[in-house]
């Protein structure tokens, strides 16, 4: 989503998502795979030396916007980098109603968990825009981690990171009522502080909003309105202005009495 300042007057089912698999082919430049590597958080502490002899390992992947990188379940073969593009990471249920776990994008790497496990994906991903990906193969990644250990808890470390993320995910789908989620949506949408009248431009439909909140279209609908009739915001089509920050903030933080007559959505 896109946040606006303006002046102080202002007012489905899985097989949808399951296309063709990119091609893989050799880097076809090594000097671009390296400086992809180097972007990645835990490779970017490596000699150069060491990076392109990573790099010579790897093969390229391209998608189409929608098509899949992995599905989940699918045996993890090795270490995905994002070089171009944009991934979505998430779970559709067999009834169609799907989760948005997090997107990534130019340097992020997918995969860690079930590369070191040997289990399957966990969730799908999905390209949203034209992508390009680097594959690293499992056994270099485990070589490498047994060859520099600091590339090892660099790892960890994203991992740990992915994992609060995720325990966060179940803790809001688990105890947060919808206008409470959609509430911090809004509130983190905005880089500082708000003030009233602070305008938020949505880029997503209320089908992909309630995928990253964890429910239904219409749910969304309703805690949008429950917002606007207790006067924490108001609404122009995607364009969304912030009339109480301070009532904003506290939903966001989970306090059930700031929308007058007590809960929200759920």
């Amino acid at each position: 989503m896109r946040v606006l300042r303006p002046a102080p007057c202002a007012g489905l089912m899985r097989a949808i998502i399951v296309c063709r698999t990119g091609m893989a082919r050799p880097a076809q430049t090594r000097g671009a795979s390296t400086e992809v590597l180097r972007r990645v958080p835990y490779f970017a502490s490596l000699p150069a030396t060491e990076r392109s002899r990573l790099a010579r390992r790897c093969t390229v992947r391209t998608l189409g916007a929608g098509e899949a990188l992995f599905e989940e379940g699918q045996p993890c073969r090795g270490l995905l980098i994002v070089a171009e593009g944009l991934v979505e990471v998430r779970q559709i249920s067999l009834r169609g109603r799907e989760q948005v776990f997090h997107t990534e994008g130019p340097g992020a790497a997918l995969g860690e968990g079930p590369l070191f496990d040997g289990g399957g994906y966990i969730a799908s991903a999905v390209a949203l825009v034209p992508t390009r990906v680097l594959f690293l193969p499992r056994a270099e990644v485990i070589h490498l981690c047994q060859r520099r250990p600091a590339v090892a808890l660099a790892m960890l470390r994203t991992m740990a990171r992915r994992v609060r993320h995720f325990a966060g995910i179940v803790s809001d789908l688990a105890f947060r009522p919808v206008t409470e989620r959609l509430a911090r949506h809004l509130d983190t949408a905005v880089a500082g502080p708000i003030k009233p009248g602070t305008c938020v431009e949505l880029t997503l439909t209320q089908a992909q909003l309630a995928a990253r909140l964890g429910t239904v279209r219409e749910i969304v609908a309703r805690a949008f309105a429950q917002l606007e009739e207790s006067g924490v915001i108001s609404r122009d089509r995607s364009r969304v202005t912030i009339r109480d920050p301070g009532r904003l903030a506290a939903l966001a933080r989970g306090d059930e009495v700031a929308v007058r007559g007590g809960g929200g959505v759920t």
